[in-house]
């Protein structure tokens, strides 16, 4: 019954969308927000956001989109600004320094007190040796055809139907032994070029929630003691830490909990949409993705931490500067809180970096970032876990703790687990062979990259 009530709810979430366009407001705020994030974080033209950033995404969202005006940006101010509705205000999104864009809520003007914060100027490490800095010992292998198995994997990642039909990939970078040893890209995208990591955030959020464990801020058994949860006999007061980071709250979530459009593309406040749902199953009863139990944590950190400044702070200081991502820029709602389910913008050597951390059990350079369990935690399956087939027969991975987990019977070492994303961004971790496999994509809505397929044929070709 656990099963089929997750299956009906993917294939609802389906049948909604190809039923009924998006409202137009949420779609303009998309459109406002991305141009905002591609325009300032990742230099693009308006000819290139048009094409990889606009196009195949939310089936629903795919025909207002067609009809919306150009986006007027405004340099100088750092907006963008979207009109849907000649009766209505237009939707904004505003550059916001080093936490990106915020989109303003609807009718918002242009007063709202956005959430600063002030961080010292990053070092330069470019011209530093990888992993802190982009200095290679030698050049990676690109994935041209000349007949080596590992080249000829790559260059299968871009052809846009060996491991998916209308795969768009713009990155592919192969860690070996904390060597990069295979690097590509296409579409626009570089080393320096940032894309939205969409859900590999949560991944992010739960390597977070485990420094905040090692500051002692928090114990990952322990309940989430939200003050939206707090009032006598609210049977939310028993959902924990680990529940939220393995889907197994119990909160209610729509019939999709990967669309919450509201916060996403509405302008709406972690605050308001995240913590306000009630409870239908018992926690750690029930599996069900859900972009609220990732918002959910990313709110407990800001309680945690009592003083937004330091919050603000915290992913920069705690985790990005400290390995090396320093292109790496994690998004927040107008409210101050980080939407660290998917709104942050990075590139494929800093999600690279980011696995490293992983491989290495939460160790840097010989620095320990994380508890000593922390990794295993994220990386054991849950109690409640996902259906092994998708409704259109594929496999499924299982989940850990905000990470997916992959295993023999996808052709991958027992231990091999994954941070993922919408449009085909993938982390994939191979503990036992100290490999790290991340591949960054534009693919449209129904497009699978078959992430398992491709990160076993590297495997074979690595040996």
């Amino acid at each position: 019954m656990r099963v089929a009530a997750i299956v009906v709810g993917f294939v609802l979430a389906a049948t909604l969308a190809d039923a009924a366009d998006a409202p137009a407001y949420l779609v303009a705020g998309y459109k406002a927000l991305f141009s905002c994030s591609a325009t300032f974080l990742a230099h693009r033209t308006p000819e290139q956001i048009k094409e990889f950033e606009l196009t195949g995404i939310y089936r629903d969202y795919e025909p207002v989109m067609e009809k919306l005006p150009p986006s007027q940006v405004d340099m100088k101010a750092g907006t963008v600004s979207v009109t849907y509705d000649a009766g209505q205000p237009a939707r904004i999104a505003k550059f916001n320094g080093r936490l990106g864009c915020v989109l303003l809520p609807p009718m918002a003007a242009g007063t709202i007190a956005l959430p600063r914060v002030a961080l010292p100027t990053a070092p330069d490490r470019t011209n530093e040796a990888w992993p802190m800095g982009d200095v290679l010992p030698q050049a990676p292998m690109t994935g041209d055809l000349n007949g080596k198995p590992l080249a000829r994997t790559i260059a299968r990642a871009f052809d846009g139907q060996t491991y998916g039909a209308g795969a768009r990939t713009s990155a592919v970078i192969i860690v070996k032994d904390d060597a990069i040893v295979a690097e590509k890209y296409a579409l626009g995208t570089d080393i320096d070029v940032p894309q939205r990591t969409w859900s590999v955030a949560k991944s992010i959020m739960g390597v977070l929630i485990g420094i905040a464990a090692r500051d002692g801020l928090l114990k990952a058994d322990q309940p989430a003691e939200l003050k939206a949860w707090a009032a006598p006999g609210d049977p939310r007061a028993t959902i924990r830490i680990v529940d939220l980071m393995r889907m197994s709250s119990g909160l209610e979530a729509g019939p999709a909990g990967n669309r919450t459009d509201d916060v996403y593309f509405g302008g709406g406040r972690v605050i308001d949409h995240a913590l306000t749902h009630d409870l239908v199953a018992m926690p750690n009863t029930r599996w069900f993705y859900a972009n609220d139990d990732a918002l959910a944590l990313s709110y407990l950190l800001r309680t945690r931490l009592h003083n937004d400044k330091t919050y603000l702070a915290y992913p920069y200081e705690k985790l990005f500067r400290r390995i090396g991502m320093m292109h790496t820029t994690a998004e927040t709602d107008w409210d101050g809180t980080f939407i660290l389910s998917s709104q942050v913008w990075t590139t494929a050597r800093d999600l690279a970096r980011f696995g490293m951390l992983l491989v290495n059990d939460g160790v840097w350079q010989g620095q320990r970032i994380l508890p000593e369990d922390w990794v295993k935690l994220m990386a054991t399956p849950a109690p409640m876990q996902p259906p092994e087939k998708r409704h259109d027969g594929s496999d499924l991975p299982g989940y850990g703790g905000d990470v997916w987990l992959f295993g023999p019977r996808h052709g991958l070492p027992e231990g091999t687990f994954a941070a993922m994303g919408n449009r085909g961004q993938y982390v994939v971790v191979v503990p036992s062979r100290k490999v790290v496999i991340v591949r960054r994509g534009f693919d449209g809505d129904g497009v699978r990259f078959a992430i398992d397929k491709f990160s076993a044929d590297m495997l074979k070709a690595l040996q």
